[in-house]
């Protein structure tokens, strides 16, 4: 009996230790950033799901990038590669295709609020009060976006 409570002490230590030294958080961005979904309570969340092999996702970037730079006082964007690309392989996605908004990383295992959509292009929009719609499928613009999250268009 000792000797199993024994074990189970160092397991729990052993895990206590990791867990005290490993940043936590839902999900990490590819500018190392950590961020727990409660974090975003009282704000909206749009999430763009994309890949590089996908017409209409490339097509889309430059709404979603002018969307970031001109309303990130109405909501938050951020991009996950469908693929599951390791750290590097979104780097170079990112610079390839000058994707200014956060994405975030697959290496880290996030933990979504939805499942991977079926279908791309697909964007999720989370509200203020923390409800999912979606997912939008097709091309996003800045002005669908602000419609979404129910802002006037400019």
């Amino acid at each position: 009996m000792f000797c199993r409570f024994k074990s189970a002490l160092k397991v729990t230590a052993a895990a206590l230790v990791l867990t005290a030294c490993t940043p936590s958080g839902d999900f990490e961005t590819n500018d190392g950033q950590f961020h727990d979904w409660k974090d975003f309570y009282g704000d909206y969340v749009i999430v763009n799901y994309f890949a590089e092999w996908c017409a209409p996702c490339l097509r889309e970037l430059p709404e979603l990038n002018e969307f970031y730079h001109q309303h990130q006082d109405k909501a938050h964007l951020l991009g996950v590669s469908f693929d599951g690309l390791n750290d590097e392989e979104l780097a170079a996605l990112a610079a390839k295709h000058n994707i200014d908004f956060p994405l975030i990383r697959n290496d880290s295992y996030p933990l979504l609020p939805f499942e991977q959509p079926q279908a791309l292009p697909a964007t999720y929009i989370i509200t203020p009060n923390g409800d999912i719609h979606g997912p939008l499928m097709g091309e996003q613009t800045e002005a669908s976006l602000l419609e979404a999250i129910g802002q006037p268009a400019a």
